[in-house]
């Protein structure tokens, strides 16, 4: 017994020890995987699509929303409407009312986005932001552009990777030293 009660004291310290070391240690925070810049312009190519086909959606729609109604209207085939025959000017409001709706269509694309990509969005718009004053800081002074000397891509806006911002930065160098800018 005596035996036995020693074992059970034994084995109890080295319950109650390791029981203390797993309370008094803390958890460890689950680290969020690094967002990098592929990723970021992995998004971003993604934001873009995202505004590009709600855009053509709605431009779509609207336009055949134009066309339906312009189909319901009475028109007499005599008489011009502002001078211009009526079914050019049907036609021609079909194509307003789908360049319109192609317009508006990012402001329905920008929330699916957001609602798409919440859980990085808050790194998405702080590389957004730094990527910006970095194209910023770097992009060349436009003002002696011509049609035979064209500024590299001034706001940055087709730049997709790594690999396309540093041959924007090689661009924007080149275009400076050959206008005398450095």
């Amino acid at each position: 017994m005596i035996g036995l009660r020693s074992l059970n004291n034994i084995s109890n310290k080295r319950f109650i020890s390791s029981s203390r070391i797993l309370l008094q240690s803390k958890p460890k925070a689950p680290t969020a995987p690094k967002f990098t810049w592929a990723d970021f312009f992995a998004v971003k190519k993604q934001e873009r699509r995202t505004n590009v086909i709600s855009g053509v959606i709605t431009g779509f729609i609207s336009s055949n929303a134009a066309f339906a109604y312009a189909a319901n209207v009475e028109i007499d085939p005599t008489q011009t409407i502002f001078g211009v025959d009526p079914s050019i000017v049907i036609v021609g409001g079909c194509m307003t009312a789908g360049i319109l709706g192609y317009l508006i269509g990012p402001a329905f694309g920008r929330p699916f986005f957001k609602f798409v990509n919440r859980k990085v969005l808050k790194q998405y718009n702080e590389k957004t932001k730094i990527f910006l004053e970095h194209v910023k800081k770097y992009r060349v002074d436009a003002s002696s552009q011509s049609l035979n000397n064209p500024p590299p891509d001034y706001y940055g806006e087709k730049i997709g990777s790594l690999k396309e911002y540093k041959t924007w930065l090689r661009d924007s160098n080149a275009y400076r030293f050959n206008n005398g800018d450095l």
